[in-house]
């Protein structure tokens, strides 16, 4: 998700930083500005953030599962707590953080995680963008296209329709364009973008996965 939107970013003329661990440089598609660093430790890369106007936060444990709540506690929201130190003291505009639909019934601890995270941006006093998915399609990350039946009569259902429509499924083309809106937002204060508002972002100049 990051290499899509640093590379969608640079295309549409913003200077991009990102932060990339020592040895992980190949991973960036072309045009940042490459900031070695531990996302744990905003000491390693506070200098960097200043004069940016937006902080972006991807950082997060990969493929979560119910089986992960001490990475969630030991990763998820230490890098929040170290970008969001950053942020602040560079005093940039507005924080972007990618956090997760909620409330939900399963995955509790990972939402319970990302939730301290807004909180903690909140209390930060930064403007913000919280964008809340919940499972984000594309490659390697399909298999629940086979539950779009069971959506799509959850959504029909009164008692379960605003579950569902909370809980729905996004594609990573989507996400890239919800991310690029909040990156160019001017919005003041604390924004939410839920499931049905990123679905609802359709940049059709971000390719198709």
């Amino acid at each position: 998700m990051g290499s899509r939107l640093i590379a969608r970013l640079c295309e549409r003329g913003h200077a991009v930083r990102a932060l990339v661990r020592a040895g992980s440089e190949s991973k960036l598609p072309p045009g940042p500005t490459v900031v070695r660093g531990d996302a744990l430790d905003a000491r390693t890369y506070a200098g960097h953030v200043q004069g940016s106007d937006v902080f972006v936060h991807l950082i997060g444990v990969a493929h979560p599962s119910p089986y992960k709540a001490r990475q969630f506690l030991e990763i998820d929201y230490p890098s929040v707590e170290a970008a969001v130190e950053a942020a602040k003291a560079a005093g940039v505009g507005r924080f972007v953080y990618l956090s997760v639909a909620q409330p939900a019934p399963v995955m509790k601890d990972f939402v319970s995680v990302r939730a301290r995270g807004e909180t903690l941006i909140r209390e930060s006093g930064l403007n913000a963008v919280f964008l809340r998915p919940w499972y984000v399609l594309g490659p390697g990350h399909r298999w629940p296209v086979a539950l779009m039946p069971l959506y799509w009569m959850s959504e029909r259902i009164p008692c379960t329709r605003d579950t569902a429509r909370r809980l729905g499924l996004v594609t990573i083309r989507q996400m890239t364009a919800a991310l690029v809106e909040s990156v160019e937002s001017q919005n003041e204060g604390i924004q939410i973008i839920d499931v049905p508002a990123i679905e609802a972002c359709q940049d059709t100049t971000v390719p198709t996965p």
